[in-house]
């Protein structure tokens, strides 16, 4: 099965979800996530804005802004398909960019180098058991973790964002845990 059936096929089955049984999962997922040693040791945590039917992500950040945590989130640069992390203090500082993404204000947020970052969040659509992931299609977290030497974390609903195969490249990066509404799975 090729990457875009894949997709399509999370796509479908992350709709048929019901709204109240995802923020339950994202909730899990979070408290999961907040009991790892890569979270408890991280000062400085790179993380998405999440949207439909992504794991939330809004309750992670503010969590980490009550451990005075540095969140940090990506800004993407499609002329060059680069990306940098910004710091974000409040959700006021973001914007929407194509696609309908939230993205961090230039002009009111900082960036930080990749190697501030102790634990970066990776998004994706399906996870194996051994951190490969499926992504969104547009390549940014490919490019960006070939050059990343810190910890990598998924998060993701385990009844249907774990998959047993996925086709895997040579420049897939996996990520070390993946954390499900049900656990923690260490990768490799």
């Amino acid at each position: 099965m090729d990457k875009r059936q894949i997709r399509k096929d999370i796509k479908e089955k992350l709709q048929a979800v019901p709204p109240d049984v995802l923020k339950k999962w994202s909730s899990n997922i979070a408290a999961n996530l907040f009991n790892t040693d890569d979270w408890k040791q991280a000062d400085t945590i790179a993380i998405t804005i999440s949207r439909g039917t992504e794991v939330d992500t809004k309750a992670i950040i503010e969590k980490g802004w009550e451990e005075r945590k540095q969140m940090v989130v990506p800004k993407c640069e499609p002329a060059t398909k680069g990306m940098t992390f910004r710091v974000l203090e409040s959700f006021d500082q973001l914007e929407v960019v194509y696609y309908g993404l939230l993205e961090p204000k230039e002009n009111e947020t900082k960036a930080v180098s990749p190697s501030k970052i102790k634990l970066i969040v990776v998004p994706g659509l399906g996870f194996n058991q051994n951190g490969y992931r499926v992504g969104f299609g547009g390549g940014y977290y490919d490019r960006f973790l070939s050059e990343y030497n810190g910890r990598k974390a998924a998060l993701a609903f385990q009844e249907v964002q774990l998959v047993d195969e996925l086709p895997i490249e040579e420049h897939d990066v996996p990520v070390n845990l993946i954390v499900t509404n049900k656990q923690v799975i260490l990768c490799r």
